[in-house]
């Protein structure tokens, strides 16, 4: 599963894509959807945990924690945006 990162999200990774292989989920199921792979990168990254709000965006639409995902979508983590 590829994830594409912006913003303090790719400055929390330190990279802008993450590439979970289907190995990181040893003894589980990968996510099936949005609210487990978030789950799945606070555990993994508890500074994502800190951002007021994180949206994530599955085949280039913004998506609710229940909808489900496959290793083939793009999915992008889109951090709060601040502007002046």
């Amino acid at each position: 599963m590829n994830v594409l990162l912006f913003g303090v999200t790719k400055d929390i990774i330190g990279s802008p894509s993450l590439s979970i292989p289907s190995t990181a989920f040893v003894g589980k199921k990968s996510p099936r959807n949005v609210g487990e792979l978030r789950s799945y990168l606070g555990n993994a990254y508890p500074e994502l945990k800190k951002l007021t709000s994180l949206a994530i965006a599955v085949n280039n639409n913004y998506a609710d924690d229940e909808k489900e995902i496959n290793s083939f979508d793009e999915i992008a983590l889109i951090p709060p945006v601040s502007g002046g």
